[in-house]
């Protein structure tokens, strides 16, 4: 912990990070264990998983998917807000090349694997970020001169 620093500021840290974690876990909660339609979904649509089913055969997987880049733009960013209130701990230079790293993975990362899988027709569009941010990562950890 930094010397010297207010004691509502290593609060607001701290909070930071239990909030980037709870981003972190909601956004696994997505990607991992979300079904596709919730009792809740069903009451609004005012429909039963059967019917959806016989009209829309394909929605419960399209909606995994869905799930599973919006999972992964929550996770993403819950790496970033916990790294930041760590940082105002910490000051670990090679942890922020990690938290982008694992930022980039989990955001445009997962959004273009999940494109390409569904054959988009945007996946080679979307697949440009997620080759610039490897790029910028590999240039982080790249050779540094003294």
């Amino acid at each position: 912990m930094k010397v010297g620093r207010p004691a509502h500021r290593r609060l607001a840290a701290w909070l930071f990070i239990a909030c980037g974690v709870w981003l972190l876990g909601l956004g696994f909660y997505f990607i991992f264990i979300r079904p596709a339609l919730l009792p809740e979904d069903l009451r609004y649509m005012g429909t039963d998983a059967q019917a959806l089913k016989t009209a829309l055969p394909g929605l419960a997987l399209w909606l995994g998917k869905v799930f599973t880049v919006m999972g992964g733009f929550m996770a993403g960013t819950g790496v970033m807000v916990s790294y930041i209130g760590w940082r105002e701990l910490s000051g670990q230079p090679r942890a922020a090349v990690a938290a982008l790293a694992l930022t980039g993975l989990l955001t445009v990362g997962l959004m273009s694997a999940v494109n390409f899988a569904l054959r988009s027709d945007y996946r080679w569009l979307l697949a440009v970020p997620c080759i610039f941010w490897s790029a910028a990562v590999i240039g982080c950890i790249g050779k540094r001169t003294p």
